[in-house]
């Protein structure tokens, strides 16, 4: 990426530039506005489906990430107040002079939490007490422990631990200034939502005007569902990135299990690397393309 001109860190803009600049110089045949519908097994290869079209595919690497499918708790209930996902909230306009419950002990449910904090009455609630990671941690130290657990990882060596060990919350400014205020206190979270609100398992219970869920996501892995890979767990089998039970089919991006920070512009390089040498191999086992 060309340096950045300004000052700090480099800006969405740059970043989008940097990506516009690399497609155009490769002449990388990308193709949009097209919704992948469907993988298939088809006469000995795999078949792409599309809402307009489809592609017969010696092999697919799948990379759909994991920020478009949102997850909602499975809390039983009947709620009839508003409940939305971080990914619909706006800001805290909507919601002035209202009583909402923020559920999620993450950055997101944190900034919200914050955001919410001086127009509306806020109720966090989170499975486990907040970690506030040093106020002094900025992007870049984390930048720098992800990529050092990401190098250790892929070396082999033991791992030594990511942003995690340090804690679950990034102390922004703003939310630093509604914890120091006293206004980012917790509550366990809830066993049910009632009509009205949430009750906890000791029976006490809230009368709430919303629930905004700050809970994250998950794969987005419709698109495979016909190859029948997923587990329990809900992820798909892996040795590096190639499906286990589907050797066509490699997966990036979807977190470790696909390669050590394969999600972030900063490691996916040498796990994107690994999977199009192994798809090279398959192709060309005895290596004469290459002569």
């Amino acid at each position: 990426m060309p340096p950045y001109p300004g000052e700090g860190y480099p800006t969405a803009p740059h970043v989008v530039d940097y990506l516009a600049a690399y497609e155009k110089r490769y002449a990388l045949p990308i193709v949009r506005g097209e919704t992948v519908t469907s993988v298939v097994r088809d006469r000995g290869g795999l078949r792409v489906a599309t809402d307009t079209t489809s592609w017969d595919a010696a092999a697919v690497i799948s990379a759909t990430g994991t920020w478009w499918r949102p997850f909602l708790s499975l809390v039983s209930g009947e709620f009839g107040g508003r409940q939305l996902h971080t990914v619909d909230y706006d800001g805290p306009a909507a919601f002035a002079g209202q009583r909402v419950v923020v559920v999620g002990g993450g950055n997101s449910g944190a900034q919200i939490a914050a955001d919410l904090a001086p127009v509306a009455t806020v109720t966090w609630v989170t499975r486990r007490p907040p970690r506030f990671l040093p106020d002094d941690v900025d992007g870049r130290a984390l930048f720098d422990l992800a990529s050092r657990r990401a190098r250790a990882l892929a070396a082999g060596q033991a791992d030594p631990g990511g942003v995690g060990s340090l804690g679950d919350i990034v102390a922004v400014p703003p939310v630093r200034v509604a914890r120091d205020a006293g206004l980012l206190t917790h509550r366990p979270m809830f066993a049910r939502l009632a009509a009205d609100g949430p009750m906890w398992s000791d029976g006490s219970r809230l009368s709430v005007d919303a629930v905004v869920w700050c809970t994250g996501f998950r794969p987005t892995l419709g698109h495979l569902a016909s190859l029948g890979l997923r587990t329990a767990g809900g992820a798909i089998r892996t040795e590096g990135t190639r499906a286990v039970d589907e050797p066509r089919l490699h997966l990036l991006g979807y977190g470790d299990w696909t390669g050590p920070g394969s999600a972030t512009l900063a490691a996916v390089g040498p796990t994107a690397r690994a999977a199009v040498s192994e798809i090279a191999r398959q192709a060309d086992p005895d290596g004469r393309a290459g002569s």
